[in-house]
């Protein structure tokens, strides 16, 4: 029985959702995930030779899982079992592994098993059809939106190869647009609507990547098109506006443009709220960035960058705490991820600031610039033969650790720089304890004035 056939009654065609009805049936229809199902692919190529091995797809929702599954189901002479990890148990699988041994008897006649949310099986259902994967009765095929490392047991994991796909860029969500209001059979091409630049942007930006989410609101947005302005008289198409796709999404359109001046608004008030310790406007222009559909990656990499420019050594911890956040984005998602990255944005708002360390760096670069490439100092040359040595290289170095506390004065910049500092740390946070370290240093060193910037004569 082919549980994936399309139907041939028109009315029933017609009641299923949008996003089911213009799923892809092959692979020239899917759209996206070239890497992975274009042609050539190991995957195109197995489903083209009908030599389907097991393989874990792993991806975010609405990014081809269940169709990559269906299009396989389609195509190969094995038998395909469909199954759903929440609705099964031991028990199912038992029925279904005696069925592909009855298929594999008497028919000769392989069995696919497609898992829909394998990352649902305990360790004990996965156990069930552990054996059967090793011994070549069942091809398994898994989807899961959970990272299969930690959700699928390593016995299986290691006899799976995993697929791993990506959400839809928007190039790629305009062409499902484009077919989805063009294709009369499946889509919405007999009623005759154009969705206008502005509407198509707000649909983009909202999907996330999900081909699924897309085309639901493009459903409830045409429905309400269609039942506010009815048919056409003329036959010329019937627009769908931005504020039509708002109305239906219940949700404002946001002004933005991810590449253009708010893009660029919207990110500079966030960078002021954070160097300005305001948490509550900090969390505000995050979440109107996130909401209005930017790239959470782009705002967490901006933050790592705020950590280091703006706090630095006042307060080590902002680094990591920061890089731990995008982290957990990229492990849990959205929009649960978004919470992390809301923790992070509080603590760098909160934390104690410094742009000692950027301003340093900045200064190292001018200097560099303006005075070239100045020798190595001969006592921190490398002097691996003789013959360096004889020429001085690495004579007269003091190696630290022979001295008290770690440290010997001695000079390290070239000796046109001598006396010259870059790193200026304040007295915040723990920059002060480092301060005190540094200008005790540069006192040993015979400098005689420890506040002495590298810009003065």
């Amino acid at each position: 029985m082919d549980l994936f056939a399309d139907s041939e009654n028109n009315a029933a065609v017609e009641s299923r959702p949008l996003a089911e009805r213009m799923r892809p049936r092959s692979l020239p229809e899917f759209v996206g995930q070239s890497d992975v199902a274009g042609p050539g692919s190991l995957l195109a190529e197995a489903i083209r030779n009908d030599r389907i091995f097991s393989m874990i797809l792993w991806g975010p929702p609405g990014t081809g899982k269940t169709t990559l599954a269906r299009i396989v189901a389609h195509s190969t002479r094995s038998h395909f079992v469909h199954f759903s990890a929440v609705l099964s148990g031991v028990k199912e699988i038992r029925a279904v592994i005696e069925e592909a041994r009855d298929m594999l008897n008497r028919q000769g006649q392989r069995t696919i098993l497609f898992v829909d949310e394998i990352h649902r099986f305990n360790k004990s259902q996965q156990d069930a059809f552990l054996h059967h994967v090793e011994s070549g009765l069942l091809t398994l095929i898994g989807a899961t939106t959970e990272n299969p490392s930690f959700e699928v047991i390593s016995a299986l994991l290691s006899r799976c190869r995993v697929v791993t796909l990506h959400p839809l860029n928007d190039d790629e969500l305009r062409i499902i647009l484009r077919q989805t209001l063009e294709d009369e059979t499946r889509g919405l091409g007999r009623h005759r609507l154009a969705l206008s630049p502005a509407a198509a942007d707000h649909l983009i930006r909202v999907s996330g990547g999900d081909a699924r989410t897309l085309l639901s609101n493009l459903e409830m947005a045409s429905f309400l098109t269609l039942a506010r302005q009815g048919p056409p008289a003329d036959g010329t198409p019937r627009p769908i506006e931005v504020n039509d796709v708002a109305q239906a999404l219940q949700q404002k359109a946001l002004q933005y443009d991810k590449g253009g001046e708010e893009h660029y608004n919207l990110i500079s008030a966030f960078h002021k709220s954070l160097r300005g310790s305001d948490p509550d406007a900090a969390l505000y222009w995050l979440a109107r960035m996130l909401m209005a559909g930017e790239d959470p990656l782009y705002v967490a990499r901006r933050m790592v960058r705020f950590a280091s420019e703006d706090i630095g050594n006042a307060d080590p911890h902002a680094l990591p705490l920061t890089m731990a956040a995008m982290e957990a984005f990229r492990f849990i998602g959205p929009p649960e991820g978004e919470l992390c990255l809301a923790q992070a944005a509080v603590y760098l708002a909160t934390a104690v600031k410094s742009n000692s360390i950027y301003s340093a760096y900045g200064q190292v670069r001018e200097t560099i610039q303006t005075t070239g490439s100045l020798p190595v100092p001969m006592h921190i040359r490398n002097a691996p033969t003789r013959l360096m040595r004889s020429l001085g290289y690495g004579r007269d170095y003091k190696y630290a650790h022979d001295y008290q506390d770690a440290y010997v004065p001695q000079y390290y910049l070239p000796e046109k720089l001598h006396g010259t500092f870059f790193y200026m740390p304040t007295e915040r946070g723990y920059e002060k304890l480092i301060k005190q370290r540094v200008d005790h240093w540069r006192q040993q060193l015979g400098r005689v004035d420890a506040r002495k910037h590298p810009n003065d004569k």
